[in-house]
């Protein structure tokens, strides 16, 4: 009788959670309720932590076990989450999506190993389990190691790559239906710790081929097989707060995975098989030979002149205010135009950055309201309305050459119109290139002018100029 109401408590626990959950991740729609819905969804997460431990099988060693893992795990999450800086984000984004991966690869495989008897559908939960969260671990440590440049974010290819990928896919497709139908038996756990060790190798071919450019949607595409992997183990554990957790972030990430691709043109396919990160031979060229092209360098006071005495300024944010951390000095600079009479707004891209939202979150951070930020489709039409398009680190998401260059390895994809602006001013360090590999044209029009340096300084200096014009 005690352990009949033990269970209900727990049963009604994770419902409760659930709702916390769907809540939660309703209000992540909206900047305004962001900060609320991640407070509700990290109750509904404690409540289920909670309620597990009153679980009949959760006693003696196993109790000990599952704090002391909660314990370490903490440890380690909370020291990165606390210090890392919002340009190594995305990193983090992927180096915790990774360990998700894992851990529902090595659950599944736990229980299975631990299971004298299993079903076809118990065992195709298993293998689909293990397969998407060991490929979505190393996925994402690809991921992981291109966003902190520690390899190429160039696509790393080699001959009959895509013969390879096929070759593991269809050996791990054979491992899986073995694993189903023996069901049980060392020869099976054998067969499926083959199964996970291929699709670890599936998952880093898959990414390798996948250019910097294209990793917000490879992200959130990842996000998304972590979460379908722990809706698996769910299944497989009885668990159905875990199986409606990990249908929500499966759900959540397919859904942006599909945004994302939209906002580059490209489909999701194209996307996983490297077709968009690749640089077109004469694409590739175009940027490092022939003769240089004329840009118009300008100062400081050259630059705070238009600014001061405009009346409509956009700024377009890019990975290039993250890495200067220039988004509080961007702040300041956009209330000082302000208080001249200037209508100053925010240009977002969808893959500005290097993960979904990037830009909002660094805004965010700074105390820019909410009512300024614009997402693409509303305020494209308006550059040709606006005497100055301020542009602090973005590239490929303002190259024209994505409307008019078909040889262009991004042409289709569509970007934020600055060039139609009266007059655009470009904030980098120097004229290399973007993820995608390629010089942005912009730079060379006749209506953009240069201002090189450290966002953060430039911006800084840019505050006294225009106080002085």
């Amino acid at each position: 009788m005690i352990e009949d109401g033990r269970t209900a408590i727990v049963d009604l626990s994770y419902l409760v959670a659930s709702a916390l959950f769907i809540v939660g991740l309703k209000q992540l729609s909206s900047p305004a309720t962001a900060r609320r819905g991640n407070q509700l969804s990290i109750l509904g997460m404690a409540i289920a932590i909670v309620a597990t431990f009153l679980l009949p099988e959760i006693e003696g060693d196993n109790l000990v076990l599952i704090v002391v893992g909660i314990v370490i795990g903490t440890a380690i999450g909370i020291v990165p989450a606390r210090q890392v800086k919002m340009t190594a984000m995305p990193q983090l984004v992927a180096a915790f999506n990774g360990m998700g991966g894992i851990t529902a690869a090595l659950v599944s495989i736990s229980e299975f190993s631990q299971k004298s008897e299993v079903g076809r559908g118990e065992g195709l939960s298993i293998v689909l389990g293990t397969l998407i969260g060991a490929v979505s671990f190393t996925g994402s440590a690809v991921a992981f190691l291109k966003l902190q440049e520690r390899i190429s974010g160039r696509p790393i290819v080699f001959p009959r790559q895509q013969l390879y990928n096929a070759g593991i896919f269809a050996a791990i497709g054979l491992l899986g239906l073995l694993v189903i139908v023996l069901q049980d038996g060392n020869f099976a756990r054998s067969l499926l710790v083959l199964l996970f060790l291929a699709s670890l190798a599936l998952g880093t071919l898959l990414v390798l081929p996948i250019g910097g450019a294209d990793m917000p949607v490879v992200i959130a595409l990842l996000n998304s097989a972590t979460g379908l992997a722990a809706a698996l183990t769910g299944f497989v554990l009885g668990n159905q707060a875990l199986v409606i957790a990990g249908a929500l972030v499966g759900a959540s990430g397919t859904l942006l995975t599909m945004l994302m691709a939209k906002a580059m043109n490209r489909s999701v396919t194209n996307v996983i098989f490297g077709a968009f990160g690749a640089i077109a031979p004469g694409a590739a060229g175009a940027a490092g030979g022939g003769e240089a092209k004329p840009i118009r360098e300008i100062s400081v006071e050259d630059a705070a002149v238009p600014l001061a005495y405009a009346q409509r300024v956009i700024i377009v944010p890019g990975y290039g205010l993250a890495v200067a951390q220039a988004q509080h000095a961007v702040r300041e600079l956009a209330d000082l135009l302000e208080g001249r009479g200037v209508d100053v707004r925010y240009a977002i891209h969808p893959v500005a950055g290097r993960m979904p939202g990037h830009m909002n979150v660094l805004l965010a951070e700074a105390n820019v309201s909410y009512d300024r930020l614009y997402e693409m489709e509303r305020i494209n039409d308006d550059f040709a309305r606006t005497d100055v398009a301020l542009v602090i680190g973005a590239n490929d998401v303002t190259n024209p050459a994505a409307r008019e260059d078909t040889a262009s390895p991004i042409y289709g994809m569509p970007i934020l119109n600055v060039d139609q602006a009266a007059s655009v001013i470009v904030l980098k360090r120097s004229m290399k290139s973007g993820f995608a590999g390629i010089e942005n044209e912009l730079f060379h029009n006749e209506n953009t002018s240069m201002l090189f340096g450290d966002a953060k300084e430039s911006i800084d200096r840019l505050i006294g100029a225009v106080k002085a014009a």
